[in-house]
């Protein structure tokens, strides 16, 4: 399997004032197409920062990054929101739908942002909604889900511009334990048609799905 995910001492440092705060200490691994790999650790280890990172959604202080060959460590945000847009799908704890639109909108939204016109989003975001079992939800708003179809939706999205990576930031965080469930297995029926899976999690339960596990402590890498 070729690697789509490469990082090398990547460290970040925030500060709150006038202290510093390490969030990562120089963390390296490798990550091949079709992988599914937790991201594990408690919190305030770190896992979220380098998700953030592996996402293009924030950069390094110090270290190198290359998706899919590409290093992107001191990109652009503008650079960086296209390669986000093309090659990634997010997945959140907190869903992060907008409530005043029916879930098959919200799910045409990245599409919006590639300039695809309004028929193809419709019949692509219909496609992916019928893929994660919601046809029948199709004109919902979100508050007229439950969590578990709410995920579902959050996943469709993800899933709507056919990306080579998703990650998901505790997807199962907020859910009860048989839709806690139900989300793990559409993820594992995504990694087995060759989507490369990342889930940050705490969980020990969810990193049982992965292939492998990737464990950081105090923004360090400790097995």
């Amino acid at each position: 399997m070729e690697t789509v995910i490469r990082f090398e001492n990547i460290e970040k440092e925030y500060f709150m004032g006038k202290v510093s705060v390490k969030a990562l200490r120089g963390v390296s691994a490798e990550i091949k197409s079709g992988e599914f790999v937790a991201i594990m650790g408690p919190s305030g280890s770190g896992k979220s920062t380098l998700m953030h990172i592996l996402g293009c959604l924030d950069i390094p202080t110090a270290g190198n990054y290359w998706l899919e060959d590409q290093e992107i460590s001191q990109m652009k945000k503008s650079r960086l929101a296209t390669i986000r847009n093309r090659k990634i799908g997010f997945v959140f704890q907190t869903f992060n739908l907008l409530p005043h639109l029916n879930i098959r909108r919200n799910v045409e939204l990245p599409l919006m942002y590639s300039g695809i016109n309004a028929s193809r989003r419709r019949k692509l975001a219909e496609k992916v909604l019928a893929d994660v079992g919601l046809t029948d939800r199709i004109r919902h708003k979100p508050s007229e889900l439950s969590g578990g179809q709410r995920q579902r939706v959050a996943i469709a999205r993800a899933l709507v511009n056919n990306p080579t990576i998703i990650l998901a930031d505790e997807p199962t965080g907020n859910l009860d334990t048989n839709s806690g469930n139900d989300i793990l297995s559409i993820f594992s029926e995504l990694n087995e048609q060759g989507h490369t899976i990342i889930i940050v999690t705490h969980d020990n339960a969810v990193s049982l799905r992965a292939d492998r596990s990737i464990k950081i402590i105090d923004g360090l890498i400790v097995e």
